[in-house]
């Protein structure tokens, strides 16, 4: 049923997707199996979390009676009203939940997740599937008549956003020379031979998300045979398949260097073409590093600076940067941070607005002296 795994998370994700559609009725089965080519298992495994809940909610409501979501009856969503439907919603924008020590509710980008998801379901089951008699599972939509809710927000406002949470400025060298220089000093013998033994890879990692914009899939799953020395490039694939390959800075690109340079001693790593670049020692062998422990190496350097960050802030920062060096060139953003949307690149470039305004007056503080 599933095509071949080209990534660890792909992987990841099939198995778990696959897991969770042993619970799922035969038409939610069919809908992952005629969208797995077109989306990602992460998309499907999300989308199908969704369908669950709702099903799960119409049961609980006794709108649909049926012992088990493995036998909801596809008939059922032809037959909901609009109320029921819209009470869904209305159920989770009510809904709390704990996150730290707070209570909080599904924010509106959530909520048009879960809308999104059974939009894109329900025009399957009435549109785009053929049962045996040519026809689709049954005719009414109602789930179209859900109106998305757009966030209202200006690329300005969002671009503030993303400004907040990542480094502007140098300290995104500032913090690699902290990681280097100012780090070890504040760890305990037993915690600096951990940090010994990982110093090169863990510098690496750091250092082409900043250097390069990659995305954590991206660079979890990069091999030897991607990186390319002479170029100072690497070859990646990006969402959806699809291959592409991006330019890393020097200095990047060099740690890297470093960092392959003892790979072999200690982590007991192949290297083949075909092998992981990113690996850990696990019983004696190299084995890949997860997704999860990449963010956790993220993690633990930018706390201890001051400022916890995701590998994805660190790839907000490479790209504010960039489009600050490049003077806003969206066409060169869009190709190295692999976007279809110029508009999320615009964010990047109105992110620089403040720093453009500096600029302005510096260059016209130029043209004041001139006149004393």
């Amino acid at each position: 049923m599933f095509l071949l795994a080209i990534s660890n998370q792909q992987e990841y994700y099939e198995k778990r997707l696959e897991e969770m559609l042993k619970e799922m009725p035969h038409f939610v089965e069919k809908y992952v199996d005629d969208k797995l080519y077109y989306r990602s298992p992460l998309t499907l495994f999300n989308y199908v979390r969704n369908f669950k809940d709702f099903f799960e909610w119409l049961v609980t409501e006794g709108i649909v009676i049926c012992d088990s979501v493995k036998n909801f009856p596809v008939d059922a969503l032809e037959n909901l009203s609009l109320d029921d439907v819209n009470n869904y919603f209305k159920f989770l924008s009510r809904k709390k939940y704990v996150k730290g020590n707070e209570l909080q509710q599904l924010n509106e980008r959530t909520i048009n997740q879960h809308k999104s998801a059974l939009r894109s379901l329900f025009k399957y089951l009435t549109v785009e599937a053929e049962l045996s008699n040519g026809k689709a599972y049954f005719e009414r939509n109602v789930m179209a008549k859900v109106p998305v809710k757009k966030v209202k927000e200006t690329l300005s406002e969002r671009a503030r956003k993303i400004t907040e949470k990542i480094f502007i400025g140098d300290m995104d060298v500032e913090f690699l020379d902290f990681v280097k220089n100012e780090y070890p000093a504040s760890l305990s013998p037993s915690q600096k031979r951990f940090f010994e033994r990982d110093k090169e890879r863990d510098f690496a990692i750091l250092s082409m998300f900043l250097g390069s914009g990659i995305r954590l899939s991206e660079l979890s799953n990069l091999r030897l045979k991607d990186i390319d020395f002479s170029s100072n490039q690497i070859s990646i694939i990006r969402k959806g398949g699809k291959k592409d390959t991006i330019a890393a800075t020097p200095s990047s690109i060099e740690d890297l260097r470093a960092y392959l340079d003892v790979r072999k001693e200690k982590y007991k790593a192949a290297d083949g073409d075909n092998e992981y670049v990113f690996v850990k020692r696990y019983k004696g062998k190299a084995a890949p590093l997860s997704n999860r422990a990449i963010e956790n190496i993220v993690y633990k350097y930018t706390k201890a600076f001051g400022k916890r960050m995701s590998p994805h802030k660190l790839r907000h920062t490479y790209a504010t940067n960039l489009a600050k060096e490049t003077g806003g060139d969206i066409p060169l953003i869009m190709t190295q941070l692999g976007h279809t949307d110029s508009d999320t690149s615009l964010l990047y470039v109105h992110s620089t607005i403040e720093r453009q305004r500096e600029a302005a007056e510096k260059l016209d503080a130029r043209r004041k002296h001139r006149k004393k």
